[in-house]
């Protein structure tokens, strides 16, 4: 069935309905970027893999899910997105079964990877269906806040869950919890979710997939290392190569008759700014996170178990914002006023994080609460202003655009502010041996094997050094942070509220059945 949708027509319980399945596949993949953190020491012990198995343990679904967004989701909106929907859901399940029940560490790395493909078919399709069934302004903006606060919740509930899983069962749990929500999904989608697909794709450029994939695992690979091992000149490279790919790629979706990310979007009034501001808000918010989970750990000394669970807290916040700021811009408060006021209340959130001392439990996770909360008012009202600005059917390609963009602004915020921190770690530590003054991880090692008040001394001092590098990355953050209030401010002042938006739906083809 072809059909030319009206932007006033408002979704009923079966849309609602749908959109609580879609949450499953969503929360099942933001889990699965921290479900390992509890998990490792058991994997270690069973499969025994060497440091840099590990390593690609933890990294590779991260690398292979940002480097297929862009594919998968222009894919789906040429197939059709509930198809690539369930096609996604059924390798993401096939993958834990591998994942769980991996023999080698080969086998595990292996199993992470299609993880990786599986979620890349599911992050921009969740978000594009939303899209496509949500066509009221209001509706849409809500279910997409529910949509972000899903999105950020998962990913502090991950390491929990894998932590309680593990100490109850094996280490395979924490990949088979997948299976029940991913069959309800499989189960229920056909029922509730319509089909949604572009009726005029155009030829599906192949030429387009590889090199995306060698734009942007590159520029992750480099950006990602860069915190924890420095300026080498393998990363530095690997970036350098990353920009060279994207500069093929971009010149690439310039000149071929179908691209796999039209430039056409970047005309639409307000997605250009809506990418760009939501890559800096993901950039302070991953930023932080580098500086808070170690500072609960290495610094005031908890268990990874009791880090996690603090971690939670946080999250109170996170449930208010996004429909706090909904519920603003469907009052008539302007949308672009909103978004500057999550980015100075994510400011405020780094602002409250300089305060912090080698013992301020309550401020820092106070700071993270405030500053993960400006986040999400960000990241929602950005997310309905691009998807509603971009056409109807190009919404699987606008939903990775921004998705690829947030992997970005994570990398980058790790790394950036968290080499300022390490380079004020390592002036403020003084004479110490060359471990300590690497790591504050490597300095609390040094510290167990060395006398009384010597080590008391070194675990003293690379606490405090510690404190002022997340006191200095902070200020840089939130200076960041008070420029991109600005450039909201200015960027958004031409873009009107939903409600005020004239959003006339292109021809799209939806199959109920």
């Amino acid at each position: 069935m072809t059909n030319s949708p009206s932007t006033n027509s408002r979704a009923g319980r079966r849309e609602w309905t749908a959109l609580a399945v879609l949450m499953l596949p969503l929360l099942l993949v933001s889990m699965d970027v921290s479900v390992l953190y509890f998990a490792i020491p058991s994997i270690s012990a069973d499969l025994e893999p060497t440091g840099t198995q590990q390593l690609w343990i933890f990294d590779i679904y991260a690398f292979v899910l940002a480097g297929l967004l862009m594919t998968m989701g222009s894919l789906g909106d040429r197939i059709g997105r509930r198809k690539l929907l369930m096609t996604g859901a059924t390798a993401f399940g096939a993958a834990s079964v591998c994942a769980a029940y991996a023999n080698s560490a080969e086998m595990l790395i292996a199993a992470r990877a299609l993880l990786g493909i599986g979620g890349a078919t599911l992050m921009p399709t969740t978000m594009a269906l939303v899209r496509n069934m949500f066509r009221d302004d209001k509706q849409r903006a809500t279910a997409i806040g529910i949509w972000s606060g899903v999105m950020t919740g998962g990913i502090a509930l991950g390491s929990v869950m894998s932590g309680v899983l593990v100490e109850h069962f094996w280490w395979g749990s924490v990949f088979l919890v997948n299976l029940p929500a991913m069959a309800l999904l499989l189960l229920l989608a056909p029922v509730l979710l319509p089909e949604f697909k572009d009726p005029k794709p155009g030829r599906f450029d192949f030429l387009s997939v590889p090199l995306s994939m060698a734009a942007v695992l590159p520029l992750v690979y480099g950006i990602k290392e860069i915190p924890s091992e420095g300026f080498e000149p393998l990363y530095v490279a690997s970036i350098v190569v990353g920009l060279v790919f994207a500069a093929l790629f971009v010149r690439r979706q310039r000149t071929v008759e179908s691209p796999m990310i039209s430039p056409a979007l970047f005309r639409s009034r307000g997605f250009g700014p809506a990418v760009t501001l939501n890559l800096i808000s993901a950039f302070a918010m991953m930023g932080s996170a580098y500086f808070t989970t170690q500072y609960l750990q290495a610094v005031l000394g908890k268990s990874a178990l009791e880090a996690a669970l603090w971690a939670l807290a946080p999250t109170v916040f996170i449930g208010f914002a996004a429909p706090l700021a909904t519920v603003l811009v469907q009052r008539g408060v302007h949308r672009g006023s909103v978004v500057t006021v999550g980015f100075l209340t994510s400011a405020c959130g780094y602002g409250l994080l300089t305060l912090t001392g080698t013992d301020s439990l309550w401020t820092a996770l106070a700071g993270a609460g405030v500053l993960a909360s400006g986040a999400v008012i960000v990241g929602s009202q950005l997310t309905d202003l691009a998807l509603g600005a971009a056409p109807a059917e190009k919404a699987g390609a606008a939903s990775s655009l921004l998705e690829t963009g947030q992997e970005f602004g994570g990398a980058l915020g790790m790394a950036v502010l968290g080499s300022i921190g390490t380079a004020v770690y390592r002036h403020e530590i003084g004479d110490a041996p060359a471990e300590a003054k690497e790591t504050l991880g490597g300095a609390l090692a040094v510290a167990q094997h060395l006398p009384g008040r010597a080590g008391d001394a070194l675990l003293a001092s690379a606490r405090e050094a510690f404190t002022s590098g997340m006191h200095i990355a902070a200020v840089a953050g939130g200076v960041i942070l008070l420029g991109a209030a600005v450039l909201a401010l200015r960027g958004l002042r031409g873009v009107a509220a939903p409600q005020q938006e004239d959003q006339r739906e292109p021809e799209l083809e939806e199959t109920t059945a």
